[in-house]
């Protein structure tokens, strides 16, 4: 396979006219809705899992409690390949725009059954059960709504705004997260002691009702993406098992974005999940400072994306990617030195130290899970390579970084789990990757 190729030079477009660009703008809104919802849950879950666990699992040991709640989420990302591998091959069947319709509705429900789920005292072990279960559940589903509704943007952006566009996407994410974050901070300061632990946990998990009618209402009211209407009308699109024709025809591109996606799952669930608790289980800060200083780096970063954006779209991706994992090896120990001073306001800067690689990694990484792979087959093999990665590392990380500080004594060890994930990354994109910005979405990136 080849380094890297230029971006070709037919690709640029005119701007879109007005009617155009507000069907892009409609396409975004319709695509990033699930990705809020699902972070959402996430954020949610992740920071209301010290307050769960004494309601799914008994109450003796905390700490083995806390870690069995996060430990349900790694189980359940386990299920995201199988779940996103069914979910794109429907995807590349019978378009985006459907598929994205019910993967909305399931997601919604699975989170707001949660709230409603009875306690360890009530059925015992049947409670850590039936929520595994839900997650098992949202989990297979989530595997293919956040690579659809990446595909359903890019495939309505474009060429030279790509980056820009699926910035919003992945700005839909760390709005769910910042949006969980805060319901929990709002939900622990409403609710105290007995209320918050019997009942005020489960009040936020219900909103995701309201969140799904949205997101229904915007799914049904946008158009299929006119790349998927291209290549079906004319031929290309149409793949009796596209899960397997990705698998023989797409495995360099699925292993290179495994290669690099892997890094980002490991900085960012690290940093939106893990690390609050730290600040408050660890360094011993009260619990509304580990969420505000996680908050208002979120809220830093997310108006720097489209910036991201732009910048990946004017010099590539592969540049932006390597000075992420540069980033990632050189600034995320020098951020958790900084949060080691024990107060918000090195609590908060060791974040915004902290969200430099994300700034380079986000949404690029985002953008390629669409970009490498072929239109005929994008949502299958997008959705292999991301489950197959990100998805399985988003899942297991909150539970081997609070292991391994367990373990060695240090936050310093979980970097090291990063600095690892790095190095492979930089190996990939250096040698194994093809630049993608402004390329053609139809053309297979990989020439064998």
């Amino acid at each position: 396979m080849s380094a890297a190729a230029p971006p070709s030079p037919d690709v640029g477009t005119p701007p879109a006219d007005p009617h155009k660009r507000k069907a892009i703008r409609r396409a975004i809104g319709a695509g990033s809705i699930g990705n809020f919802v699902e972070q959402f849950d996430y954020g949610l879950y992740g920071y209301m899992a010290p307050i769960m666990a004494p309601a799914f699992f008994p109450e003796s040991d905390r700490t083995v409690a806390v870690l069995g709640t996060y430990a349900i989420i790694a189980v359940a990302c386990l299920f995201r390949p199988l779940g996103g591998t069914l979910v794109g091959r429907w995807g590349d069947r019978v378009g985006r725009r459907k598929t994205l319709l019910w993967t909305i509705v399931a997601m919604g429900v699975a989170t707001a059954a949660i709230g409603l789920l009875p306690t360890y005292q009530q059925i015992g072990v049947a409670a850590p059960i039936l929520l595994l279960l839900i997650r098992v559940v949202q989990g297979a589903v989530s595997g293919g709504e956040y690579v659809g509704a990446v595909a359903f943007i890019v495939e309505w952006a474009e060429p030279d705004r790509r980056a820009y566009y699926t910035s919003y996407a992945s700005n839909s994410c760390f709005v769910g997260t910042l949006a969980g974050a805060g319901t929990a901070a709002l939900t622990s300061w409403v609710f105290e002691g007995e209320a918050l632990d019997t009942y005020g946990w489960r009040l936020p998990f219900l909103l995701a009702v309201p969140l799904t009618l949205a997101g229904m209402w915007l799914r049904r009211h946008i158009e299929e993406t006119p790349e998927f209407v291209r290549a079906t009308e004319e031929g290309t699109n149409v793949v009796k098992s596209p899960v397997r024709e990705a698998l023989r025809s797409q495995w360099r591109p699925i292993l290179v974005f495994c290669g690099i996606s892997i890094m980002l799952a490991i900085l960012s669930y690290t940093w939106v999940t893990f690390y609050p608790q730290y600040l408050t289980g660890t360094l011993g800060m009260p619990r509304w400072m580990g969420l505000a200083s996680n908050a208002i780096s979120i809220a830093v970063l997310i108006p720097a994306l489209p910036l991201a954006g732009i910048l990946s779209d004017r010099i590539g991706r592969k540049p932006m990617l390597i000075t992420g994992a540069l980033a990632s090896i050189v600034l995320v120990p020098l951020a958790f030195h900084v949060g080691e001073g024990g107060t918000f306001g090195t609590a908060v800067a060791s974040q915004l130290i902290y969200i430099v690689p994300e700034f380079f990694l986000t949404g690029i990484v985002t953008v390629c899970v669409a970009e490498l792979f072929a239109t005929r087959t994008r949502f299958s093999a997008g959705a292999i390579a991301y489950n197959s990665s990100f998805s399985i590392f988003m899942g297991i990380t909150p539970f081997v970084a609070t292991l391994l500080v367990s373990t060695f004594g240090t936050i310093y060890a979980v970097w090291a789990y990063l600095a690892v994930a790095a190095l492979l990354a930089l190996v990939v994109v250096s040698a194994f990757m093809t630049e993608t910005y402004r390329s053609q979405l139809g053309a297979d990136k990989f020439a064998r």
